[in-house]
């Protein structure tokens, strides 16, 4: 099985793709799936930042497309010194479609965190709530 820092690699790999020409915040992502397969992604950024896409939906969004439903863990890493998690909306898809996974978190260099996704998204909205 991939290790925490194989992963923070992928997506520091891939981080360099970003499209973030307003912001320059640039962050990637890579998430394992549960049978080895790595789904990078990368934020894409646009004029009007409501349509901007997280990196880490676009690593999910991809994984999806694939026909892949679960998964171990995402790494996300951006050029920080504090641990930069996921948004609130990459929460909820990550909750949604991967459940409780782990979510390392690094910069260029090291990990700066590891938490489990509850931890992370506490009272999470989902399928329970509709039934």
């Amino acid at each position: 099985m991939m290790d925490d820092d194989q992963l923070l690699n992928a997506a520091r790999a891939v981080r360099s793709n970003a499209v973030a020409t307003f912001s320059n915040f640039k962050v990637g992502a890579a998430l394992l799936s549960i049978d080895g397969r790595i789904f990078t992604g990368c934020n894409v950024e646009n004029a009007t930042y409501g349509l901007t896409v997280c990196a880490e939906r676009v690593a999910l969004f991809k994984a999806l497309s694939e026909g892949v439903r679960q998964f171990a863990r995402i790494a996300v890493v951006a050029d920080t010194g504090e641990p930069t998690p996921p948004c609130g909306a990459c929460r909820q898809l990550l909750w949604e479609f991967c459940g409780d996974i782990a979510v390392v978190l690094g910069n260029l260099t090291n990990l700066t965190a590891r938490h489990q996704l509850a931890e992370l998204f506490p009272h999470p909205f989902d399928a329970r709530i509709l039934s």
